[in-house]
């Protein structure tokens, strides 16, 4: 896959028709849409019904059952990091020009995913663990206090790290916004979800710098509309 096929063949991602208020604005699939906006890449979207996931169709192309997946002719690619990462190969928008910079772009989407993003995934497992425990199968909800201190801790340092190696710049990469931004900003939606941005006001501001854009905004859009559309149906199920 390259940019001539993402010129000659049809795009396509998969999401979610409807999710839970908590997670809406936060399915992964909006990082890839994101992407196809910044690139200027038409694409289609494939909606997949709540509950059907783990199914075989889906299966075939997301071992794992998840959402999103990008396919682009035939060839089609999970995991979100790798798809966002295969689409700003076809943009120069996303991607700097060299070498050297789009190793540097590597090194921050890595980071984004393997260093900052776990510890919040953690703060956020513990806070469903503790709002919903019959859910988890947890008998104790109040042992999630013991862990929550230590969770905490860990993830405002990795972000405590990102902000002084950020300062008051606007971008990690190249001076200019690039796929490093883009997924680092995705992953710190996760960190002021969960208020952890509220004593480092730089980052608060990154975030807010970049979910300005305009690709942002209709990347957003376009994933919170089937939410709308569909919820009467889940929530008549429910």
């Amino acid at each position: 896959m390259n940019a001539v096929a993402f010129d000659k063949e049809p795009v396509s991602i998969t999401a979610s028709d409807w999710v839970p208020d908590f997670a809406q604005g936060m399915v992964r699939d909006l990082r890839l849409r994101w992407a196809l906006e910044e690139a200027g890449l038409p694409y289609e979207v494939e909606l997949v019904p709540q509950g059907t996931q783990a199914r075989a169709h889906n299966l075939s192309r997301q071992p794992f059952g998840q959402i999103p997946t990008l396919t682009a002719g035939p060839e089609t690619m999970f995991e979100s990091g790798a798809c966002v990462w295969r689409i700003a190969g076809a943009s120069e928008s996303l991607s700097p020009g060299d070498e050297a910079g789009r190793d540097r772009c590597l090194s921050w989407v890595f980071a984004a995913l393997n260093t900052v993003e776990p510890p919040l995934s953690m703060m956020a497992t513990l806070f469903f663990f503790e709002t919903q425990p019959e859910q988890f199968g947890i008998a104790d909800a109040g042992a999630v206090a013991t862990i929550k201190p230590g969770a905490r801790a860990a993830a405002l340092l990795r972000l405590k790290q990102l902000a002084d190696v950020l300062g008051k710049r606007r971008h990690l990469v190249a001076d200019r916004f690039t796929i490093a931004d883009l997924m680092m900003v995705t992953v710190l939606r996760v960190a002021d979800s969960l208020d952890l941005l509220a004593e480092l006001p730089d980052l608060r501001r990154y975030v807010s710098l970049h979910t300005a854009r305009p690709a942002f905004r209709k990347a957003l859009e376009g994933q919170l509309a089937p939410f709308r559309e569909n919820a009467a149906k889940y929530e008549t199920a429910g």
